[in-house]
This record gives structure tokens, C-alpha cells and sequence, in this order.
């Protein structure tokens, strides 16, 4: 699945019907750290959206852990996307790069003899775009992972111009995290769409108690949703985010 360095004028994009570039709809999911949940969000997102009769693209530019399927690097959160999405031809649309190092996508690339580039990923996740379609992107680790040698999430989400969906913990922890990533976002000038708080364990103690609370106490943007825990196995099927406009969400609405 891993490609050699690119340049930018090697990933153009697709034409429009209308003789230029189609403009990127659509949402961009980050977490506050890895394991948050990210995928399960985003996958139960496209579902829904499906169901409502809607075009859905999903991407993850790159990804890390993979394990080597029919002779190439397949991250599992990648199966998930695509199986969430209807893709079942191609998996190199939705994860273009995949390394099997579970460490940061630019250290990943390095011990595979390559170099990412930043154009390049952003052009993987344009070029999905059709017209009357929403893409769906989730990033790795959290919005300050690196992605290249002097490049973060964060830069990935400036350039692609998404509006941030930022997916939580319930858990201790998770105010300073939360926090820190939307100040994060702010100074950037990234515009933030909401939060997903995701119980990632089962709920016990005083600060699984109190943290949505206190979230919503000092947070300026949406909470959108709370998800609570799921038993092994997870469906994707995720209640909580029904009442969210997803599509509305992602044209710049509440």
C-alpha cells in the first residue's frame, strides 16, 4: 500500500462537471489521543448518512499498525471505513499510505525509506470528491501528531479547509486534553464543529461523573454527542449521534 514520495503535480484532482475543481465538503475527525474511538465515530457518521440517502466518502490519509494482507499493509481501522462506507474494491482510497510500525506516521515512513509529503495527502482526500458527496476524514493520534518531517495533523486540517469534529474521553484526563486540543485549534485557526465525548471504559468514579459537566462549562464550542460504552463486540450502529445533523454539521450549520 505504501508509495514512494510524490509531488503535488502528481496527484491532481478530478474535474467537476462544471469545468473546475469540486470545493471539499464535509468533516475532519481528530482525537484528543489514540484510542479514543475516532473510527467507531466516524464509521456510525457514514452509516447514518448512507441511510438518509446521502453520497459518503470516507478517507484516512495514513495510518500506522497495519498487518500485511494479500500482500499489502491493511490497518484495521481502515477494514472498518471502508466496510462503514460501501467500498469494497479498492482500499487504497481510503487509506493511501499504511505502515506497520504503530508509532507516529512520520516515523513510520521513515523506517520504510520514505519521506511523506503533505500535498500529497491532502490530494488522496480531495481527490475522493464528487459533487454532491461529503468526505469524512479521520486523522491519526491526536491534532499535533506528526505527519511529515516538519508537518502535524493540524497542518493537514488547514490545508484541506474541513471543519474539526474533536472526539474525547470520558475519562480522568480528559479535560486537559480536551482543552488543550481545542486551544490548539484556536490559535491555528481551525474552525471546530463540536465534540464527541466517547466512553471508552465503563463508567466509575467521581470524574466519569462530573467531566461532560465540567466540559460543557468551559468549552465555546457544540457538545454533540455522548456515546456511551459498548461491550466487545462494538456495533457500529451509535444511537447517540442520531440526533446530530451531520450534513448540516458539515456545511457550517448547528
Amino acid at each position: 500500500m505504501a508509495r514512494k514520495k510524490c509531488l503535488v503535480l502528481r496527484c491532481p484532482l478530478p474535474p467537476d462537471p462544471w469545468g473546475g475543481r469540486a470545493l471539499l465538503t464535509g468533516l475532519f475527525f481528530t482525537g484528543t489521543d489514540t484510542g479514543v474511538g475516532k473510527t467507531l465515530i466516524v464509521a456510525a457518521v457514514a452509516r447514518r448518512l448512507l441511510r438518509q440517502g446521502r453520497m459518503v466518502r470516507v478517507c484516512k490519509p495514513v495510518a500506522t499498525g497495519a498487518t500485511k494482507m494479500n500482500g499489502r499493509w491493511v490497518s484495521e481501522d481502515t477494514l472498518r471505513l471502508a466496510r462503514a462506507a460501501n467500498v469494497t474494491d479498492n482500499l487504497d482510497v481510503v487509506t493511501p499510505w499504511a505502515f506497520p510500525e504503530p508509532v507516529a506516521p512520520s516515523v513510520a515512513a521513515e523506517l520504510a525509506g520514505m519521506n511523506l509529503n503533505l500535498e500529497c495527502l491532502a490530494e488522496a482526500v480531495r481527490a475522493q470528491q464528487r459533487p454532491g458527496s461529503m468526505m469524512l476524514v479521520e486523522g491519526v493520534g491526536g491534532l499535533l501528531c506528526p505527519l511529515t518531517e516538519r508537518e502535524t495533523v493540524a497542518d493537514l486540517v488547514g490545508l484541506l479547509g474541513l471543519p474539526l469534529v474533536v472526539v474525547t474521553r470520558r475519562g480522568l484526563g480528559t479535560l486537559n486534553h480536551t482543552l488543550l486540543t481545542l486551544e490548539a485549534a484556536r490559535r491555528r485557526g481551525l474552525p471546530v464543529a463540536g465534540i464527541v465525548v466517547n466512553e471508552t471504559m465503563p463508567s466509575h468514579g467521581l470524574a466519569d461523573e462530573t467531566n461532560v459537566r465540567e466540559l460543557q462549562r468551559r468549552i465555546e464550542v457544540p457538545l454533540l454527542a455522548v456515546v456511551p460504552y459498548q461491550e466487545a463486540p462494538v456495533s457500529e450502529e451509535v444511537p447517540a449521534l442520531a440526533a446530530v445533523d451531520w450534513w448540516q454539521l458539515a456545511s457550517g450549520g448547528c
